[in-house]
């Protein structure tokens, strides 16, 4: 049927769906501007009082009066809620308490200035999510917005009036909202602006001189009153969409330009855009996918310039399927509520003589559009030809099915034997079927033709002769044609249905495929592995990914051989496609194409046809546009997730230097205040006693060691991480380098008391002694500071299960916080503030050594109190030195 009038079924599910998710969500209405002082906040609060007197619990949430004496009479009767105190760099800030809001028992709440930033600190950065939220909770909300705070419109804004607006609000928050224009004309808002209405008096002269110069208000109300006529435009569109409306509503003109694949419809596309220009007219190019149609290189190319002839036109190229043309164009053309259809002249053909043209079935599917036939300039009047052409084209499908209507024929020759007639006449139906589906409707037209005539010469008597001896034969011989006729043809439809079908599932499993691979893309390599994995062998094409380097510039170094890079550059700076099959640098061998992703061109795509020639059709174009934007965004993503990476390494490193540089400033300053102390009192007192001046001295040495070592740990830590660990392993005793630690710490362990347990058949150990009595130097260092004089410190070593194991216990106060692994980190200390000299770097320098030894070190607490580092090194076997002396 022509009108089929019945809503689509996946429309309607899907609108009841949106419907039961607004039926538990507020409504957002929007009192929409086109410049300050146009009276919207007026608007909204006189709405406000209306909405209020029928009834509606109505709470002034944020209202910006700006001083203007008119609308602050107008909160008079409201209930206004108070303002949320923040407090931002030594300010008071007035903001929208959002919490106060959700609390109420209002059913409408008022929120003046959608696009406003929230003060640091906020729970939302803008006050448009804090809306969202008062809508998700149920309450309906009226806000105020002006055009220049719409994304879509910042730079074109900022182009008319050269202010750079910070604050916007995304499109979408407008575009599913309530709006409500409130106009007034630019010579009206000049005056209310003159008297003072909109701003004080002294900030007129300079408010005239830059934003509200009287051509800038005129482009910005043109600009409001084209987004509003946009906006409308698309309720409109969903209306009829979720309505199942056939009819067209000629709200705006929609020119639909019908073409044929053929290079003379370049000249109706020509056409169809200044008409579009003097219309000023929104435009379509379709072009209707037969099942007729020629699939040969010709066909494709011909499709392919006229797709980008469209797109060099600003207009959108369809390729729909479809065998009806008329219907499909209909369809299509109430799907996009398309006012005129801009067609060709028709191309007559022997076959078709009987069928009305193209315009008229148009013009009887759908009375209320129009309809304009163009001929095609510079191009010769089509003429009637023969459509047999060298390579197949007709005359091959219909020798074909000549050929199985004479093997069919000989069949039922032999079957007649054995069946009645009338079931010799099921056997040629069943072949126009299967000629229908496989060679199309002019093979299966010809076949149930051939099968009647062949039935009448060989089986129906007289035999061999197309006489005819019971005249009820006419009729069976015209309800087989007719039947064979209708079947074929329904068959053929099967079939163009199907292969559309197939294709769409084609593309969109390719797409879903290509998608999925780059979602698991974690480098641009990857995402060049991908491209050359799904993209290449979908087209048959050699491909290759080139992406900027840090300055913008294009790296083109180690691309494919095949990439010629001043193309692919050019292809990058300017945006747009460039090379084989465009009209920019045609003779280069590949075809670039941008990466653009929603910020920026994130790089090229070069494409290289296997061989031959690049001949890509509009649909599988518009796969490798698709693909060329899932590459985009992969490439966007991974930029954002290294930025991320390298920002989180700076923060960490500014961290690290912060923190050493208030380690170092401290612990620095307190041996050096120590040592300067004690010098100044060996020079006043100079007649000190011999101990007390030893005592003195051994101090001042104490503290410079201290200092000695605490210099020692940074650049050994520093050398470590930057170098690694450089070991001279030897095999070591563990008794003398327990000794020596303990002698290098003679002076600082004088006040306690040191217990070592090492066996007398401890096995030796291959490591680094100078850098393993580092290690415990540190950990006896460690006990020294945290554990008061008098107190045990114990060292014990023994050999089990492979392992040597060493452990150095003091009876301190414990580790502070509970969380033994963290006070292996650098810079961290068991307490945070104290009078205790330390950088916090000595344990984590004995990681950092005992891991080179491939062993691991351990803290815990015990009972009472104190606390044990436990350190495992590999203990290896040791040479026999026995053996060794004799060799």
């Amino acid at each position: 049927m022509m009108n089929d009038t019945r809503p689509d079924p996946d429309v309607l599910l899907e609108a009841v769906s949106d419907e039961e998710k607004e039926s538990a969500r507020g409504r957002l209405k929007i009192f929409f501007g086109a410049y300050a002082g146009a009276g919207t906040t007026y608007a909204m609060l006189a709405e406000a009082h209306r909405r209020q007197e029928s009834g509606v619990a109505v709470r002034a949430g944020v209202v910006e009066t700006h001083g203007r004496r008119d609308t602050g009479r107008l909160l008079d009767g409201l209930s206004v809620q108070p303002m949320r105190t923040v407090r931002y760099r030594d300010c008071a800030l007035a903001e929208f308490d959002l919490d106060a809001a959700l609390a109420s028992d209002a059913r409408l709440i008022l929120v003046d200035e959608l696009a406003h930033t929230n003060c640091p600190g906020s729970r939302h950065e803008k006050r448009w999510q804090d809306v969202h939220e008062l809508l998700d909770a149920g309450f309906d909300v009226y806000t105020t917005l002006n055009v220049q705070h719409l994304d879509s419109l910042y730079d074109i804004v900022a182009g008319i009036t050269t202010v750079h607006v910070r604050d916007t609000i995304p499109d979408h928050i407008f575009d599913t909202a309530q709006v409500v224009f409130v106009d007034v004309t630019p010579d009206d808002l000049l005056e209310r602006l003159q008297t003072g209405k909109i701003y004080p008096a002294e900030t007129v002269p300079q408010a005239r001189q830059y934003f509200f110069r009287k051509g800038n208000l005129i482009a910005l109300r043109e600009l409001a009153l084209r987004r509003v006529a946009d906006r409308a435009n698309s309720d409109v569109r969903a209306y009829r969409l979720h309505h199942a409306v056939q009819t067209v509503w000629p709200t705006r003109e929609r020119l639909m330009v019908c073409v044929r694949a053929d290079p003379r419809q370049e000249s109706l596309i020509r056409e169809g855009a200044r008409l579009a220009e003097r219309l000023q007219a929104e435009w379509t190019v379709v072009h209707v996918d037969g099942l007729s149609a020629e699939r040969g290189t010709a066909r494709r190319e011909a499709l392919r310039r006229l797709a980008r002839l469209a797109e060099d036109f600003g207009a959108d190229f369809a390729n729909i399927p479809g065998e009806d043309v008329a219907r499909s164009l209909l369809e299509h053309g109430r799907s996009r509520n398309a006012t005129k259809f801009v067609i060709g002249p028709g191309r007559p053909s022997r076959w078709k003589i009987w069928r009305r043209p193209l315009a008229s079935r148009l013009i009887a599917g759908n009375p209320s559009i129009g309809v304009i036939e163009l001929g095609l300039a510079g191009a010769p009047p089509p003429r009637a030809a023969p459509r047999s052409r060298a390579g197949g084209g007709v005359v091959t499908p219909l020798i074909l099915a000549t050929l199985a209507c004479a093997a069919t024929t000989a069949v039922a020759a032999m079957l007649l034997r054995v069946f009645d007639l009338s079931n010799v006449v099921m056997l040629f139906l069943l072949t126009v079927v299967f000629v229908a589906l496989r060679l199309g409707k002019l093979a299966g037209a010809w076949a149930a033709l051939f099968s009647v005539a062949s039935f009448d010469f060989f089986f129906v008597e007289p035999r061999w002769s197309f006489a005819v001896s019971d005249t009820q034969y006419v009729f069976t011989f015209a309800l087989m044609l007719a039947i064979a006729l209708v079947t074929g043809q329904l068959a053929a439809r099967l079939r163009a249905d199907a292969r559309a079908a197939t294709a769409g599932e084609r593309r969109a499993t390719a797409l879903a495929r290509v998608a999925r691979d780059l979602s698991t893309a974690l480098s641009v390599a990857d995402i060049a592995q991908v491209s050359d994995r799904t993209i290449a062998p979908l087209f048959g094409v050699r491909t290759s990914v080139l992406v900027p380097d840090a300055e913008g510039r294009l790296l083109t170094g180690e691309a494919a051989s095949f990439v010629d890079p001043p193309v692919a550059r050019w292809a990058f700076e300017h945006g747009a496609p460039t090379g084989l099959g465009t009209q920019t640098l045609a003779a280069s061998g590949a075809l670039y194409l941008p990466l653009r992703a929603p910020l920026r061109a994130r790089g090229v795509l070069a494409v290289q046809p296997v061989q031959g020639e690049l001949t890509v059709d509009p649909d599988d174009r518009r796969l490798l546009d698709a693909c060329c934007v899932l590459l985009a965004l992969a490439l966007e993503r991974i930029h954002f997730a290294e930025m991320a990476k390298t920002t989180q390494v700076r923060m960490e490193g500014e961290r690290l230097r912060n923190a050493l540089l208030s380690s170092v400033s401290h612990d620095l300053k307190t041996p050096l205040t120590a040592i300067r102390g004690l010098a100044e009192t060996m020079e006043r007192a100079r007649d000190l006693e011999p101990p007390e001046r030893i005592q003195t001295s051994r101090a001042i040495r104490l503290q410079a060691e201290e200092l000695r070592r605490l210099v020692g740990n940074l650049l050994d830590l520093a050398r470590m991480q930057g170098e690694g660990v450089r070991l001279n392993r030897e095999w070591q005793s563990l008794s003398e380098i327990v000794g020596a630690a303990l002698a290098r710490m003679s002076g600082s362990l004088a006040d306690h008391q040191v217990v070592t347990r090492l066996p007398a058949d401890l096995p030796l150990v291959e490591l680094d002694g100078t850098m393993f009595e580092r290690v415990l130097i540190n950990l006896l260092d460690n006990a020294v500071k945290y554990t008061p004089p008098g107190s045990r410190v114990l060292i014990r070593a023994e050999a089990c299960g492979g392992w040597m194991r060493v452990d150095v216990e003091d009876d301190g106060p414990g580790i502070a916080g509970g969380d033994p692994d963290r006070i292996f980190e650098p810079f961290t200390r068991g307490v945070r503030e104290s009078a205790i000299a330390g950088v916090g770097l000595g344990l984590a320098l004995c990681r950092t050594i005992v891991a080179a030894h491939g062993g691991d070190i351990a803290a815990s607490g015990v009972d009472p109190h104190g606390t044990r580092f436990v350190i495992r090194l590999p203990q290896g076997t040791p040479p026999d030195i026995e053996q060794e002396d004799i060799g």
